[in-house]
């Protein structure tokens, strides 16, 4: 994607407490210092996403490298921060911030995105529907998060300077379905993406399929129990436009994904991906580690209650 130089506008001060604590670091010392790690919701999948939301005033933060080299081109390393939030039991927010260094060429911070999930039906289903709804600013992205049209490795060989050179203000929705049978979690994405500069839609999918390695465990804390481990896989690629909806000349994917989650801290998950046509990467390597925080928010509300 192309784009422009991104600018923070901060304000003179910040405010302070009593002490001359800013307001913003006292937070963090509370909800951090205080928080214990929670149960990780989210799924081993990096591309598509499954029906299961944040637990209600719970935060994850996670941090995803990816690494990609396009031919004839300089490898990448891309790095995302995403930071989800469980609204309510039915909404589930999160903020994504971009950057990526290309070997040979520069550094540089793509942008931002805000994202929406919302479940349609409460409770256990045998197919459950969620709703996504993302806004995107971004440029020169590499961070490959999903993959839509004509989508192809020749897009990361344009320098960064020309693809910053222009901001693309996106906005992308889809159409999540899951499915828990037994132990194994079924996942199916369709995938709509609009830039908003008079450009048609661009469709995508994904597909993710993945089951603990091990059976039931034990009560007892183990990290390395084959029960913290779970292994799948994922399909994914690009469906064309509006104007053309079909899978020829478009890249596609398959991708094993393995997540361990320690009994008492992160979660870590790796996926190297496959290109299978010719548009695609021929290897794409996924990288995350993230950690949940239980009761963030009561303890933010909590802490400006008393702070009055």
């Amino acid at each position: 994607m192309a784009g422009s130089r991104f600018k923070i506008h901060n304000s003179d001060r910040w405010p302070v407490l009593k002490g001359g604590l800013p307001c913003w670091l006292a937070v963090a010392l509370v909800c951090f210092g205080g928080a214990s790690p929670g149960r990780a919701q989210e799924g081993p999948y990096f591309v598509t996403y499954d029906h299961h939301l944040e637990e209600p005033g719970d935060l994850e933060i996670e941090f995803e490298p990816t690494t990609a080299r396009p031919d004839r081109g300089n490898r990448f390393f891309s790095g995302v921060a995403e930071f989800e939030y469980g609204t309510t039991d039915w909404w589930t927010t999160e903020v994504y911030l971009e950057g990526q260094s290309t070997i040979n060429d520069s550094t540089v911070f793509s942008g931002y995105r805000i994202e929406n999930r919302f479940r349609l039906m409460s409770g256990r289903h045998r197919i459950n529907p969620v709703l996504y709804g993302e806004y995107e600013s971004l440029s020169a992205d590499k961070a490959l998060k999903e993959v839509v049209g004509f989508d192809s490795q020749a897009d990361a060989l344009e320098p960064n300077s020309v693809a910053r050179s222009e901001t693309e203000h996106e906005v992308e929705t889809r159409l999540i379905l899951g499915s828990d049978y037994k132990r194994w979690n079924i996942a199916w994405n369709f995938i709509g993406e609009k830039n908003l500069a008079h450009e048609p839609w661009e469709f995508g999918y994904a597909v993710g399929v993945s089951r603990p390695i091990g059976g039931a465990g034990p009560a007892a804390r183990c990290g390395f129990c084959p029960h913290k481990f779970r292994a799948g896989v994922e399909i994914y690629g690009g469906l064309g436009t509006a104007d053309r909806f079909t899978t020829h000349g478009t890249s596609q994917y398959i991708a094993p994904v393995v997540a361990w989650a320690l009994p008492a801290g992160p979660k870590f998950r790796i996926s190297p991906a496959f290109g299978l046509t010719g548009p695609a990467y021929n290897f794409v390597l996924r990288m995350g580690v993230s950690y949940e925080f239980e009761g963030f928010g009561g303890r933010v509300m909590k802490f400006f209650r008393e702070g009055k």
